[in-house]
């Protein structure tokens, strides 16, 4: 890739949401879904060089502010990000994020960006990434219950790297189905909006259930889950909110970003704490088998995970050099003599 260009300055390279959408834009979408999951999947492969931990959360009444801190020894990277699901009430964004990489060697940041955007095609990335470990052979109709800001990019991923063909839309709201269903027409995609979660799931191999409301909730009875399915439930991602009911998750081969996280915030809250589960890095490592059964019911219990975003962060690094997709910003104090900071202010008043 095109390396940023030099700079007398300690200038850092900030990639703004309009930028960031242009740079969607320029790579195309389903292409850079594409760049993501093999990004995504390339550090997977190399887990043990990560620096792991659940994020940070600080959890209120009205929703979740968290940190997602993690380093492979050479580059460091956090995200910011919320989750409030009262927020489309207010016309607001349920979920906003910001991301940094610093060199590990000096600590000076090498990258800001936005990461809304960014965790929307991240998440629907890792979805359809893992989806090829995992789901059936040959599925192409994915079930997708939910129709807020995640649907549209699960559905594209899934189509980009796993093959999807059709698409069957619900959502408690009409409007937010009929949306959905407005924004993936001409995309490639068959587009059924259904009218309940059963009628969606009719002839669907993969299941996939995005919610957002703060409670344990049955998105997913157990009487509605037939064999054979791959269930992508990427909704229940914090203490206190699950989509599927306890039935669905004993009849599963449960499969996980990073146990220790998942079991505090993913669907597996509700189990006990030994309850086995898969991590999906060994998976695609070859360390452990992904779906060996036709009828086989496979549950991707996502939450999200730091190494998620430190690869999509990583894929923006190496995608905007050579673009006009960035600003540079004057972030860091970089005096002449790194021991005179006073000095450097004194200056700038002259």
């Amino acid at each position: 890739m095109t390396a940023l260009p030099p700079s007398d300055k300690a200038l850092v390279p900030f990639v703004s949401v309009e930028n960031m959408m242009k740079l969607v834009h320029h790579i195309g979408i389903e292409e850079m879904l594409r760049g993501l999951a093999d990004y995504i999947e390339a550090d997977f492969r190399r887990w043990d060089l990560f620096d792991k931990t659940p994020r940070v959360a600080s959890h209120s009444a009205e929703g979740v502010i968290e940190l997602m801190p993690t380093s492979d020894g050479e580059v460091y990277g956090f995200k910011y990000v919320n989750g409030h699901p009262k927020n489309t009430k207010s016309g607001l964004q349920t979920v906003t994020a910001f991301g940094l990489l610093a060199d590990v060697g000096n600590g000076y940041p090498v990258l800001l960006s936005e990461m809304t955007v960014l965790t929307a095609l991240r998440t629907a990335a890792t979805s359809a990434l893992v989806a090829r470990y995992l789901a059936p052979k040959g599925a192409d109709t994915m079930a997708m219950i939910g129709a807020g800001a995640q649907s549209e990019f699960q559905s594209l991923a899934m189509k980009a790297l796993a093959g999807l063909k059709s698409v069957r839309l619900y959502d408690i709201d009409p409007a937010a189905t009929e949306k959905a269903a407005r924004n993936l027409a001409g995309m490639g995609l068959e587009v059924v909006a259904c009218t309940s979660p059963e009628e969606s799931m009719e002839g669907a191999q993969i299941i996939t259930t995005c919610t957002a409301d703060k409670q344990y909730a049955t998105i997913l009875t157990d009487n509605m889950v037939g064999e054979g399915v791959h269930i992508n439930a990427i909704g229940g991602d914090c203490p206190g909110k699950t989509e599927l009911a306890p039935g669905v998750l004993h009849r599963s081969s449960i499969f996980v970003e990073y146990p220790e996280q998942t079991r505090i915030e993913g669907e597996i809250q509700q189990l006990a704490p030994d309850h086995p589960v898969t991590e999906l890095w060994r998976v695609m490592a070859g360390e452990a088998p992904g779906r060996t059964d036709a009828r086989q019911i496979t549950l991707f219990d996502s939450v999200g995970f730091a190494i998620e975003d430190f690869s999509a962060l990583r894929y923006i690094r190496d995608h905007i050099g050579g673009t006009d997709y960035y600003l540079e910003l004057d972030l860091l104090a970089d005096p002449d003599d790194p021991r005179d900071l006073f000095g450097m202010l004194q200056r700038a008043g002259n």
